[in-house]
């Protein structure tokens, strides 16, 4: 089976279909992940540019890594010391990479819409690894894909995602996900940092974690930009700790399990405190090893479609 586009730009009406054929497609390069010999030769051939304008240590590395796993041959781009810093385009930079003969390009920027320009631009297969404060979309694939790991389904999954939902493209691309897989989706947060228009993607709102905890079986908590603080979004660190950290106390008073989902780095005891980082109900080093699994399944079917 194929995807029904060949680029991967955001969850933003991706069918059930297929996020399922993600997702089971994954689950197939995790059981290569626990072999000894971690290589399969699927994109043995292919080589593949990771266009970083963005800095992310986590997120290129685990492409990096998919990428190597699969046999392509991998080319990592930053800005710093490339033509871009001497003032070229985006636009003259792909299609230089591309006249190199480019099979895919990973790319993360800061603007949104990036990897929706580079798609109209470049012959290669697009996926977007982040771009400014649009989408996310593989982070929320392995969110999705840890979730369904421990309940089997997401279908009726209560799902609350905690914090900075103004500023977050993994809120977005985990809303647009988790709805159309049919999980029930509310966020939290600073009413500062709540978009306005959020309701619309059919998610509840929240403005104090003592209302939504009863009601949710997972906890998504998202990091704090320390740089936001300076922008008066919220009073101090402190304050929001207070009232929107995620802490063992609070957490208690559901008398029942929630699952705690970061996608990293966390700020510890701001955003959410060690002892629940580290504690039994947290499936954070479980995303970061599904993270893998799901960039190798991305890469794979994207790879059938040329």
């Amino acid at each position: 089976m194929k995807l029904q586009n060949r680029h991967l730009l955001g969850l933003e009406g991706m069918s059930k279909d297929d996020i399922t054929l993600i997702l089971d497609t994954a689950e197939s390069f995790k059981e290569v992940l626990e072999r000894p010999i971690k290589k399969v030769p699927p994109l043995q051939g292919k080589t593949i540019v990771n266009l970083f304008f963005e800095n992310s240590t986590r997120t290129r590395i685990s492409f990096e890594l998919a990428e190597r796993r699969l046999s392509a041959d991998v080319v990592n781009f930053t800005t710093s010391g490339s033509s871009v810093a001497k003032g070229e385009t985006l636009k003259d930079t792909a299609r230089n990479i591309e006249a190199m003969k480019i099979d895919m390009v990973v790319v993360r920027h800061s603007s949104a819409g990036v990897p929706h320009f580079l798609s109209r631009v470049v012959k290669a297969n697009v996926i977007n690894a982040g771009d400014g404060l649009h989408e996310h979309p593989t982070q929320a694939l392995l969110d999705m894909m840890t979730l369904r790991q421990k309940y089997k389904t997401l279908e009726g999954l209560r799902v609350c995602i905690v914090g900075d939902i103004l500023h977050s493209r993994v809120a977005r691309s985990n809303i647009f996900g988790l709805t159309t897989m049919g999980a029930e989706v509310s966020v939290c947060g600073p009413a500062t940092l709540i978009p306005r228009y959020i309701e619309r993607l059919g998610v509840r709102v929240y403005h104090r974690l003592e209302d939504v905890i009863p009601h949710i079986d997972v906890l998504n908590v998202l990091r704090i930009q320390l740089e936001r603080q300076k922008s008066g979004l919220f009073p101090s660190l402190r304050e929001f700790h207070r009232y929107f950290g995620v802490t063992k106390e609070k957490i208690e008073k559901a008398q029942h399990p929630i699952t705690i989902m970061h996608p990293g780095p966390i700020n510890r005891d701001v955003e959410l405190s060690a002892d629940l980082a580290d504690g039994p109900h947290s499936v954070i080093l479980e995303q970061v090893t599904n993270g893998v699994a799901v960039r190798m399944a991305v890469l794979y079917l994207l790879g059938l479609s040329n």
